[in-house]
């Protein structure tokens, strides 16, 4: 196959964003010209290489096996850049994505960890909803992704090879409420009172259920105020602005003036973050910052 770097980018891209359009939008190029490079891919490879849908596009199963063959080429070739720049072959550069309260407590703390034992190892973050960084994933633009799941706790994807998945930490959903509110007179408030408080969630985008209100409300709840940062969240409430969901290992990013309070009734609400990863044998500087996640995990527990 006559196969080009910038066709391999265009292919990975477009994996990982969905759509023609966001692909253009990420690489800087027009819509035409990555459905171009995709129609060359397509002739080399002599069969449809993406599900043209509705809602965007989906990987053929022609398309999955070129993806990861792209993806070798294009890490290698980022790996000689990155050698000829200079960096220590020793070390190396590990792209990790995060779920947005990941980036409170947990991830810190693991690269803080690995800045002190591996100073040659270089990671780069980026946030993102758990859908995202798992098309990041699989179009190999990300090396690891911490993931936020909820019961009944399947895999983040449908497709093959499944993805390494391993638990980091599991803990239980609290509500956080203003310190100065009669709620936080007491540990607990039962489940049939929460319906007619005022939340501070995130933005409702379709991709996952609304953050920060608390799940299997009767009706609609009130939603105040959106935002996508817990902590702009958890300083919301400090300004007794309405309440939030917080899972209980954020307890260390929680501010002064707010209170973290159990949920009695109905299911026990819990979730986890989940480390994620494409199958295969993973390079030290992965491994060496798995680690680390998993050392600052258990120090949340």
């Amino acid at each position: 196959m006559d196969l080009t770097v910038t066709g391999l980018r265009v292919l990975r891209e477009v994996a990982e964003r969905g759509t023609f359009t966001a692909a253009a939008a990420a690489l800087g190029y027009t819509q035409s010209a990555v459905s171009r490079q995709v129609a060359v891919l397509e002739r080399a490879a002599g069969g449809a290489l993406f599900e043209r849908r509705r809602d965007g596009v989906r990987l053929t199963p022609a398309g999955l096996a070129l993806l990861g063959h792209a993806g070798v080429a294009l890490d290698a070739l980022d790996a000689a850049e990155r050698e000829l720049r200079g960096l220590a072959a020793s070390g190396g550069v590990v792209r990790l994505g995060m779920f947005i309260s990941a980036g409170a407590v947990l991830v810190p703390r693991a690269l803080a960890t690995l800045r002190r034992s591996r100073p040659d190892i270089a990671v780069t973050t980026r946030e993102g909803t758990t859908p995202a960084l798992v098309r990041s994933l699989r179009a190999g633009t990300l090396d690891l992704a911490v993931l936020s799941s909820r019961p009944p706790f399947r895999p983040p994807d449908d497709e093959t090879p499944r993805l390494e998945l391993a638990t980091l930490v599991e803990s239980t959903l609290r509500l956080a409420v203003p310190a100065g509110s009669p709620l936080a007179a007491h540990d607990t408030v039962p489940v049939e009172d929460l319906t007619e408080l005022a939340w501070i969630a995130s933005p409702d985008s379709g991709a996952e259920p609304l953050l920060g209100v608390w799940p299997g409300l009767a009706g609609r709840p009130r939603v105040a105020h959106t935002a996508r940062d817990w902590l702009t969240k958890l300083r919301l409430v400090a300004a007794g602005c309405g309440v939030t969901t917080v899972p209980a290992s954020l307890v260390a990013a929680v501010p002064a003036g707010v209170r973290l309070l159990t949920v009695q009734g109905g299911p026990v609400e819990r979730r986890r973050s989940v480390l994620a990863r494409r199958p295969g044998q993973p390079s030290p500087p992965v491994r060496e910052l798995a680690r680390a996640l998993h050392e600052a995990a258990a120090e949340l527990v």
